[in-house]
C-alpha cells in the first residue's frame, strides 16, 4: 500500500515492488489514481507465495475504510483488521 501526496492510500500488487513504486512516481505506467497524487511512498507491504493470494488480499484491503488501513499500516494483521467492526 502506498500513501499518496494528498494523504490517500493506493493499494495494488506487483512482483517487482521497487520498480512499481518508481513507475507510480516517475513513469507513464503508474496507475491513473496515482498519476496526479505524486509522490507516493510505500507504507505497507506483504509478500505472498502465489499471485492468487495476493489478489485476494488486495481486494479485501481495497474494501477497508481509512481507519482499518491505518491499523494495517500500524502492524495489525489483515485477518485481525477484517474482524474489527467499523474499524
Amino acid at each position: 500500500m502506498a500513501e499518496c501526496a494528498d494523504g490517500t492510500y493506493y493499494t495494488g500488487y506487483t512482483n517487482e515492488l521497487e520498480r512499481r513504486i518508481n513507475e507510480h512516481n516517475n513513469g507513464k505506467r503508474g496507475a491513473k489514481y496515482t498519476r496526479y497524487k505524486r509522490p507516493v511512498r510505500l507504507v505497507w507491504r506483504k509478500e505472498y507465495k502465489y499471485k492468487h493470494y495476493a489478489t485476494k488480499a488486495e481486494h479485501k484491503i481495497k474494501l477497508l475504510n481509512r481507519k482499518q488501513k491505518e491499523f494495517l499500516i500500524g502492524g495489525m494483521r489483515l485477518d485481525k483488521v477484517l474482524s474489527r467492526k467499523n474499524g
